[in-house]
């Protein structure tokens, strides 16, 4: 299915619209093919056990990894699939997601980020100039995945008026059991974005949270839309 003006009024209403259909069966089962074979190439003795936090007030990541992650297909592990640095649980079940730059470095996600389908989104909800900043596959393992906190995405990809927009898309099945979406319909409207995470002033690799004047965005927008998901039980 197309989005359409249906999509986009309830985007402008909700912060957030449903595009079912979006990718054929065949596209799924190659994305999803990928997403094994490079969870099947982790291999731990060569990449650092940095954990992914979800707390609300984490400082995400305290690491050159994760910077250098922007152009990469890094991995980051699920906080409790690791302990005093070793891994507790299989390799292929101990990552939280990779990213962020697989739309850089793996073809089949640069060829969807870039697809005509994307484009037609991004100009539908007002985009001229738009920039992908960051792209990543969340794997949700059962049982020891954390749940992420109700957040807006803006915090963290922060313009100022608000610009971010995300594109999730599923690639299998998501119910309440699995970690599936939860969002807050309209409250793009009425909370409006109030921190921003920043580099550290110390100028080492590391994140903080600063406190701002409220900013709404111009456009409704799902960077300013809040939202969590449940862990997969």
């Amino acid at each position: 299915m197309s989005f359409n003006s249906q999509h986009l009024d309830t985007f402008a209403r909700d912060g957030c619209a449903v595009v079912e259909n979006f990718l054929s069966i065949s596209e799924v089962h190659d994305l999803r093919e990928r997403i094994h074979e490079l969870l099947a190439e982790f291999e731990p003795t060569e990449h650092p056990t940095v954990t992914f936090p979800t707390s609300p007030n984490s400082q995400v990541i305290s690491d050159q990894y994760f910077f250098d992650s922007s152009i990469k297909a890094s991995y980051f592990l699920e906080q409790h699939a690791v302990h005093e640095g070793k891994l507790t649980v299989d390799p292929s079940k101990a990552v939280n997601k990779i990213g962020h730059g697989i739309h850089i470095v793996e073809p089949l996600f640069k060829e969807l980020t870039h697809s005509d389908r994307v484009k037609h989104i991004a100009r539908m909800l007002g985009f001229q100039d738009p920039r992908v900043l960051q792209s990543m596959v969340i794997c949700k393992q059962p049982g020891i995945g954390g749940a992420v906190p109700m957040h807006q995405d803006s915090t963290f990809l922060f313009t100022d008026p608000p610009s971010a927009c995300g594109f999730w898309i599923a690639l299998e099945d998501c119910t309440l059991d699995n970690g599936c979406l939860h969002f807050v319909p309209g409250s793009h409207r009425t909370n409006p974005i109030t921190r921003r995470m920043v580099r550290s002033s110390t100028g080492t690799a590391e994140t903080e949270f600063i406190d701002i004047e409220p900013v709404f965005s111009l456009y409704p927008l799902t960077g300013e839309l809040e939202h969590k998901e449940k862990q997969d039980t």
